[in-house]
C-alpha cells in the first residue's frame, strides 16, 4: 500500500531549507526509498510550509528515515524552523489521477466503443492531434471524430493499455493495438488480416479536457502486415 508522510513546519529561511533538500537528494542517491516529494507554501501565510512525501509502503518510509543522511539533514532543517515540525502518516486509500481517467475513457469509450458524442466532453475546443501517419495536425472535434471513424471503418480493433504515466498536465500511454482489417485503409482493400502494432501517445490536458495529443506507432509494420509494403532483401549481383 502506498504510504504518504505530511511534514508541517514554519520557517523564515526556506531558501536555506531548499538547499538542504537538494543536499539530501544528492547524498541519498541510490539509497532513498521516497518516490515523490511536493513542497507547498501556505497561500495566506508565507512562513508556513507543508511537504508531502510519497513512499511505496510504510516499511520503505521507515528505511528512508533510518538513513544516516536523512537524520543529519533533518536535524539541520529543524534548526531553521520555528519549533519542531509536525508529522502525519497516511496509508493511501484512494489515488486517482484524473487526467489518466479522462484519457482511459477516450481509448475505451470513444476509440473502441465508438461513442463519438463523448469527444465533445473529453476534448478541449481546438484540440490538436499530431499523428505520425499525417503530415498536418488534426484540429477540432469534428476532425477528430472523422479520424476515429476512419479507423473504426477500416478495422475491428481493441487497445491493450500497458503503462499510463501522469505528470503535471501530461499523460503518457504505452499501448498495443490489435485489429482485424475489415475496410479500406490507406488505399488497401480489406484483407481480413489480423494485425497488431505497438505505440505510445502523450496527451496534454487543459482544464480537465484533452487539449493536444502526439501519436507515435509502427505504421510501417502495420502496412507490412497488410501487404502494403514489400521489403525484399537486396542480394548483390555476382561480378
Amino acid at each position: 500500500m502506498t504510504f504518504v508522510q505530511v511534514v508541517d513546519c514554519r520557517t523564515r529561511h526556506f531558501d536555506k531549507m531548499n538547499r538542504l533538500m537538494d543536499d539530501w537528494i544528492a547524498l541519498t542517491e541510490g539509497k532513498r526509498t521516497a518516490t515523490h516529494s511536493v513542497v507547498g507554501r501556505d497561500h495566506s501565510d508565507s512562513d508556513h510550509y507543508i511537504e508531502i512525501i510519497e513512499f511505496p509502503s510504510f516499511e520503505k518510509a521507515m528505511e528512508n528515515s533510518n538513513l544516516q543522511e536523512t537524520d543529519r539533514v533533518f536535524q539541520e532543517i529543524v534548526s531553521l524552523c520555528e519549533g519542531l515540525p509536525s508529522f502525519t502518516d497516511l496509508d493511501v486509500v484512494r489515488d486517482e489521477q484524473l487526467g489518466k481517467s479522462t484519457v482511459r475513457r477516450f481509448f475505451e469509450e470513444v476509440a473502441v466503443g465508438g461513442d463519438l458524442a463523448l469527444v465533445d466532453d473529453l476534448f478541449a475546443d481546438g484540440y490538436r492531434d499530431h499523428d505520425i501517419g499525417r503530415a498536418e495536425p488534426i484540429v477540432g472535434h469534428e476532425a477528430m471524430k472523422r479520424n476515429v471513424t476512419d479507423w473504426r471503418d477500416a478495422f475491428d480493433f481493441r487497445f491493450d493499455l500497458h503503462d499510463e504515466l501522469a505528470e503535471g498536465d501530461r499523460v503518457a500511454v504505452r499501448w498495443t493495438w490489435h485489429g482485424s482489417h475489415q475496410g479500406d485503409f490507406m488505399g488497401l482493400q480489406p484483407t481480413g488480416q489480423e494485425v497488431r502494432m505497438a505505440g505510445t501517445t502523450v496527451f496534454r490536458l487543459e482544464d480537465g479536457r484533452i487539449a493536444e495529443g502526439w501519436w507515435t506507432y509502427d505504421l510501417l509494420g502495420l502496412l507490412r502486415q497488410l501487404g502494403g509494403v514489400n521489403l525484399q532483401r537486396q542480394v548483390p549481383a555476382e561480378g
